[in-house]
């Protein structure tokens, strides 16, 4: 039988991972999309983790070349691994050949997580993505580093996705002592989309003897010892077509459904119909059948009920679960302005009873977020899009960088202040200040963040198809010419996103500071200046009522008499 991992207590003490590692990703495969791209969104949210755009530029080594191993979390090292004779050119999570590799942790069962190895999930992720072209190449070159080198990770799930295909990977460790991990891999089918969001979530597959590894018709990849490991571990007794990874690896719990599946629920609502049927479920309601497993899960992988464009996707990122019983604007937290974050702890007590914040897709902690844009009928030189952000997925602007560059524009480049070191020159710290301010009164301030992160969208989605015709022309006649082209174009849009920026966040500060709302006014003639229109929002009957509530009577007008 599975030893179930469940209730809120176990919840709680796994909240410290989920606020470290809490991230989530969306998958559109081919046929899901209007263009024909696959795209994968990741948003990587950790209160120590600084936005910035990483680059491996393409090199050749030395045969005997070793690599050192960081891990990506903490900077600790690792160790080392023999580097391979040429590596790909990288721009964040996207290489040149239309590759792009995203993850989410779910840690999984606690005795499973000791690191017994050198390559941890962030160096898993680059390192691959440097050494493969195609996502079956990918899973493979992963698992074999795992193998080799050993796991020093909790559990993990990776969105693996090339200009074709997209996959799910899901892999933990085996424990003390035990060198490896055990994991699966499923193709998502074409015309369907995927997410996952700090919850295993692959549960039952056909297990393979044999990973095919570039036989196109195979559908699932997966560790010889996925199965049989869980046997050794007394984790499960059935039959091998009723096993389920994440109910024998990592069981949902109140958390694991709480936390991470609501935002993997938001994104299917947003996309089908008849998603109202996994509410309970997603706001933590389990039930459970045989083996312990959960039987009123969300599946893997749904068909939308219309396809998917790049401008829909910085909208499901933006997501504070509104419009929902839980819309985050309409309780107490939010404050008297609609405020739809909520500061950490996730959890809380009081009179002995354990309560929850919500953990919607946008969140306060993101260091950075993209979406990558991959596409199949253009050449690899200029067919995949890193689009990337720095803060807030909420706030943020969506920056098209193409994964061949190889100049990092200034305000997102690595090394340009730190999450301690201030500087006006980083993308990071300025959108930190137009979110930062905007939280204050949110329901004032956010539309017209709002209204400029369409405005630029949109404009970016122009110029890009309009460059790539121009490239289109000259691409097999002058490849330089094309580098130089997207280098441009990439770093030109960077920069003009930067000052934007700083421009809203003078524009911003000037009229909402001290609580008022003030707008300029033309000089009459006749006059040296003239003073701003003032406009003073009173607060709601709501919050009014709450102060008089809280006051017990002390703010009341005292009447002559009384």
């Amino acid at each position: 039988m599975v030893k179930r991992i469940i209730g809120i207590t176990m919840s709680l003490l796994l909240l410290a991972s989920l606020n470290s590692y809490a991230c989530t990703n969306f998958i559109i495969t081919k046929g899901a999309s209007t263009d024909g791209s696959v795209m994968v969104s990741y948003s990587a949210d950790s209160h120590v983790l600084y936005g910035e755009l990483y680059h491996w530029p393409a090199k050749t080594y030395p045969k005997g070349t070793m690599l050192d191993i960081w891990e990506w979390d903490s900077g600790k090292y690792l160790g080392k691994i023999p580097q391979v004779e040429q590596t790909y050119n990288v721009v964040g999570n996207v290489n040149e050949f239309q590759l792009s590799i995203a993850e989410t942790t779910f840690t999984g069962r606690e005795e499973l997580g000791t690191p017994n190895g050198i390559m941890d999930y962030g160096s898993l992720i680059y390192v691959t993505l440097q050494r493969a072209k195609t996502a079956r190449e990918a899973i493979k070159i992963l698992t074999d580093l795992v193998e080799e080198h050993g796991y020093a990770s909790t559990g993990e799930s990776f969105s693996i996705c090339d200009k074709n295909e997209a996959w799910i990977l899901e892999l933990i460790g085996k424990g003390e002592g035990k060198k490896g991990a055990v994991w699966v891999a499923l193709l998502i089918p074409d015309g369907y989309v995927s997410a996952h969001a700090n919850q295993a979530r692959i549960t039952t597959f056909e297990y393979q003897k044999k990973n095919d590894w570039f036989n196109p018709k195979q559908t699932v990849f997966n560790s010889k010892d996925v199965i049989s490991f869980a046997r050794e571990m007394k984790y499960f007794d059935g039959k091998d077509s009723e096993f389920s990874f994440s109910d024998t690896y990592a069981p949902v719990d109140f958390g694991g459904a709480r936390f991470c599946e609501i935002r993997v629920w938001a994104f299917f609502n947003a996309v089908k119909s008849g998603m109202d049927q996994y509410w309970d479920y997603a706001k933590g309601h389990i039930k459970r059948g045989a083996h312990g497993y959960a039987t009123n899960r969300m599946p893997l992988w749904i068909k939308p009920d219309k396809k998917i464009s790049q401008i829909d996707m910085f909208k499901f990122m933006r997501d504070h679960l509104e419009g929902t019983e839980l819309d985050m604007r309409n309780d107490i937290g939010a404050g008297p302005y609609g405020n739809p974050y909520r500061w950490r702890p996730m959890t809380w007590s009081v009179d002995g009873e354990d309560y929850v914040m919500e953990r919607a897709t946008a969140t306060q902690q993101t260091g950075f977020s993209f979406i990558a844009q991959l596409r199949s009928w253009l050449p690899d030189a200029f067919g995949a899009i890193n689009w990337f952000s720095v803060d807030d997925a909420g706030f943020t602007v969506y920056v098209p960088m193409y994964s061949t560059i190889t100049k990092i524009p200034r305000p997102y480049a690595v090394g340009n202040g730190d999450l301690m070191d201030f500087t006006l020159e980083s993308a990071f710290w300025v959108f930190n200040m137009v979110s930062n301010f905007a939280y204050t009164r949110y329901e004032l301030i956010y539309p017209e963040i709002e209204k400029e992160q369409h405005r630029l969208h949109t404009s970016f989605v122009r110029e890009t198809l309009e460059l790539e015709k121009k490239l289109m022309e000259i691409h097999e006649k002058d490849p330089k010419l094309v580098l130089r082209e997207v280098n441009n174009y990439s770093n030109q849009a960077a920069e003009r996103t930067h000052q934007e920026w700083k421009n809203l966040f003078a524009y911003l500060f000037t009229k909402y500071m001290d609580g008022n709302v003030k707008t300029k006014q033309e000089v009459p003639e006749g006059y040296k200046y003239y003073a701003p229109k003032v406009q003073q929002f009173e607060l709601s009957d709501k919050w009014k009522r709450l102060i008089v509530n809280d006051t017990q009577g002390k703010v009341k007008v005292i009447k002559e008499g009384e």
